[in-house]
Formats: C-alpha cells, sequence, structure tokens
C-alpha cells in the first residue's frame, strides 16, 4: 500500500488499534524500567557493578541499530519493522527469566535496547504517514500523552508487585512486558504499510541525509531537547532528596506532576497553540526549561523546608511545561523536514540524537551534581539557551520549522493543467489536494486549516483567485 502525503488519509478514529499498540508498548515499558537492576540483583548471583556493566554494554551496542534500520524503513515500510522491533522486545524479556551471566544479560538487554531503537525510529515515520499534514502535532501530542499515562500505569504495577518481594513476583513483570510486546505485535497487523510512492527519488541514501545542512541544525535541536528531558530521571530526583535533603516523597511528587501534566494536557496544549509559528514555540519550550532550571537552583538558597519543596514543584511545573509544549513540535518539525522518500534514514538520524543523549547524560549531569548546584543547573540553562538559538536558526532555514501549528504546507508538485503549485488542504477530515492558481512554484506557502474554505488561508486572497481539486 502506498500513500503520499497529498492523498486521502483516514481520519484519527481508524487507527485505535495503532493507539492501543503505542498505550499497551508503554505500559510493558513502565512495568519494567523502574525495577530492571532490582530485577536481576533479586533473581541472579550478580553483584551490581556487574549488572551495571552488562546493561550499559548492551545500550552502547544498540546505539548504531537505529541508523542502521533507516534503510530498511525507507524500502519496506516501518511497519514490518516495527513488528520486528516488538519481536526482539518479546524475546529479550522472555530471554530474562533464564538468564544468570553477565553475558546473557548483555545479550538479551541488547536485543531490548535495539528493539527500543527501532522502534523510536520507526514511530516518528509512522504517525508523520497516518497524520494528516496540519493535525501531526495533534497526533505527537496525543500519543505523546497516553504513552505517559502507560508508564504511569506500568510504574503503579510495579509498585504492587515489588510490594510482595518475591521471586514470583519479579517474574510475573516480565511475563507481562513480554506479553505486552506480543500484543502489540498482534494489533500493528491493522496498521497499513505506508511507504514513499515507488517513483520518489531515494539516490544518495545516507550520503545525502549527511549533506543536509538545512537538517543537521534540526538533529542538533532534537540533542538538546532530549538532555532536558533525561534531567527529569537523572538529576531532579537525587538533586531534591540527597542534595536538598527534602523528603522522599518530594521525587516521588515531582515524577507525579510530570506525568500527571503531561498525560492530561499536552492534546490540549497542543490546541491552545494552533497557529502559532512552531520555531517560536520551540524556543518558548526551552525558555520554561531554563526557567525551571533556575527555579531549582533557587531552592538551595531557601532554608524553610516547606518553601524548599514548593520552590522544587514550582520549577517542577515550569520544566515539565517546556516539555509539554515543545515535545510535540520537535517530532513534528524533525518528520516533516524530511523529504517522503528518505523519511527512515533522516528520523533515525534525529533518533540518534536522543540515544547519544541517553548514554551521556547520566554520567553528564552525575558528574556535574557532584560538583555543585550552580555547575548542574547553570549548564542547563546553557543547554536551553543553545537549544533556543538552535530552534531560531531552524526557524530560519527549514519551511517546516516556519509554518504555524496545524498549518499545511504547499508542496511544489505540478497538479493538473494551468495549475502551478498543489497543495494539501485538510477538508472534512481528508487531505484533499487543491489547485491554487497564481501560487508560485518552488515557493511553500503555510495554508492554515480553516473551517470556511481556502480563501481565509491565503494573504487577502491575493495568491489564490480560486481554487479547485487536482485531477
Amino acid at each position: 500500500m502506498t500513500l503520499p502525503d497529498c492523498t486521502v488519509r483516514p481520519p484519527m478514529a481508524r487507527h485505535r488499534r495503532f493507539v492501543a499498540a503505542i498505550v499497551i508498548d508503554s505500559i510493558g515499558t513502565g512495568v519494567f524500567v523502574p525495577v530492571s537492576m532490582l530485577y536481576f540483583l533479586a533473581t541472579t548471583s550478580l553483584t551490581l557493578v556487574q549488572v551495571g556493566a552488562a546493561l550499559t554494554a548492551a545500550g552502547l551496542l544498540a546505539l548504531p541499530v537505529g541508523p542502521l534500520v533507516g534503510g530498511l524503513v525507507d524500502r519496506y515500510g516501518a511497519k514490518p519493522v516495527l513488528q520486528a522491533a516488538n519481536l526482539a522486545q518479546a524475546l529479550g524479556f522472555a530471554g530474562y527469566l533464564v538468564v544468570g551471566q553477565t553475558w546473557q544479560i548483555a545479550v538479551c538487554a541488547w536485543l531490548n535496547s535495539a528493539g527500543r531503537a527501532v522502534f523510536s525510529s520507526c514511530y516518528g515515520v509512522t504517525v508523520t504517514a497516518l497524520a494528516a499534514p496540519g493535525r501531526r502535532e495533534r497526533w505527537f501530542g496525543l500519543l505523546g500523552s497516553v504513552r505517559n499515562i502507560g508508564y504511569a500505569l506500568g510504574g503503579l504495577l510495579t509498585a504492587v508487585a515489588v510490594g510482595f518481594g518475591t521471586h514470583g513476583a519479579y517474574a510475573a513483570i516480565v511475563v507481562v512486558n513480554a506479553l505486552s510486546y506480543l500484543t502489540a505485535f498482534v494489533l500493528m497487523r491493522a496498521v497499513p504499510d505506508i511507504r514513499p510512492e515507488g517513483g520518489q527519488d531515494t539516490a544518495g541514501g545516507w550520503g545525502r541525509v549527511l549533506r543536509d545542512l538545512r537538517y543537521l541544525p534540526v538533529v542538533a535541536h532534537q540533542l538538546c531537547f532530549a538532555i532536558s528531558l533525561f534531567a527529569l530521571n537523572i538529576a531532579i530526583p537525587v538533586y531534591a532528596v540527597d542534595v536538598l535533603g527534602l523528603p522522599g516523597w518530594t521525587a516521588g511528587a515531582v515524577f507525579t506532576l510530570n506525568t500527571l501534566m503531561v498525560g492530561s494536557a499536552q492534546g490540549t496544549v497542543v490546541g491552545w497553540l494552533s497557529g502559532r509559528v512552531r520555531s517560536r514555540v520551540l524556543v518558548a519550550g526551552h525558555a520554561c526549561f531554563a526557567a525551571g532550571y533556575l527555579l531549582f537552583l533557587a531552592a538551595d538558597r531557601v532554608a524553610a523546608l516547606a518553601l524548599a519543596v514548593g520552590v522544587v514543584l514550582l520549577g517542577a511545573i515550569s520544566y515539565t511545561s517546556g516539555e509539554i509544549v515543545g515535545g510535540p513540535i520537535t517530532s513534528a518539525v524533525a518528520a516533516e523536514s524530511a523529504p517522503d522518500a528518505l523519511r527512515g534514514r533522516y528520523l533515525a538520524l534525529n533518533q540518534l540524537a536522543v540515544s547519544v543523549a541517553g548514554a551521556v547524560a547520566p554520567a553528564a549531569l552525575s558528574g556535574l551534581l557532584s560538583t555543585g548546584a550552580a555547575a548542574i543547573w547553570l549548564a542547563l540553562v546553557g543547554v536551553s539557551v543553545l537549544g533556543a538559538a538552535l530552534a531560531t536558526t531552524i526557524g530560519k532555514v527549514v519551511p517546516a520549522a516556519q509554518s504555524p501549528i496545524g498549518g499545511v504546507q504547499c508542496c511544489d508538485r505540478i497538479g493538473s493543467p494551468g495549475c502551478r503549485c498543489c497543495c494539501c488542504e485538510v477538508l472534512d477530515g481528508a487531505d484533499v489536494p487543491v489547485c491554487l492558481s497564481g501560487s508560485r512554484p518552488g515557493r511553500p506557502r503555510v495554508l492554515p486549516r480553516r473551517r470556511r474554505g481556502l480563501r481565509r488561508g491565503l494573504a487577502a486572497g491575493r495568491m489564490c483567485r480560486g481554487s479547485r481539486r487536482c485531477g
């Protein structure tokens, strides 16, 4: 099945199984991630250092996997690659039931890490293909919300299981995780395998991707954004409890606040931001991150315990606001900046930035935190400033970042005789190619979705004296 960007796609209700697969996958991940170290310490005779070394080695060896499968996604579509990742993770978690040596943990953990890297690389390709232009931020926002809720539900199930503390309880966690990936595999069978049109140009391959100087700032921006996201798991809890000496429940309150805000508000906030320029929204997201970091630093100067807790929670709200505002827009810009025929490779490169951040962040943030409060939070403010500068840069050179949220970009394809620019407009829940007479070829025109026709989306109607559907 081949669906280019300008063909009619089903409305969102048609993809409930894909959404369900994402939720189930997230629940499985949320079940195991909080207890990964505890599981191996409870079920094997290995030491903490041995387990940590095995998991770290597996994570590093899995880094090249995402880019390697980018070409497979471009050739065969994202669906079979996603399903292969589901099976690899199911096999990896099943292997956890019988591991007993360091190398065995490393092999099974590599299957899981590689599967996660492949899933992350294919995820954006699938969402971009299923979602109509102008609705992709809403899709990424909705799926970000449901994934967060899935992580929370998985964490809750883990808390119940760990409360028993038995070998059987830990084994049940692994079994549930393996079954979740098998269930996601089955649900993904109903998702259409959407690939680029056969005639589209894939010449150049990875060389063409790496020579695309307009996309490299997008990848650098993704790296900055990902480093900020990892601060939640690595730096904030340790800082609140060990450095500030706040009650242990403060770390749990920060996680809960983050989960509730992202899970309940991300889709709504994206709707509120409709019509705003994407690059400017990304700058605002980094500003929220920076404000949160400064509040965390200020908490170190507060003597009263209750007031310090309040400042930390306020910082968590500002930090989470940056995640809510920037997450869907970052994903949409990265996906739409890539040509259809090479989107798998482009997004694999973008996901590599996330993987690198995940590999570097634990050591870097821990080292900064051991140096002092000012070192880590001012360094992260610097990361946010760099991210905002990169967002401004891509707003000048990347058309996808110049367009408004909820807007639809014109393409420069020839639509039909007498038409010089064929655009995609969302009409009645589907993409309909619309020919705009008077548009200039080769210059993208932003066409926001409006309820009342096309003319309101064009400056005073000057660029369009009428419209008709292209043949």
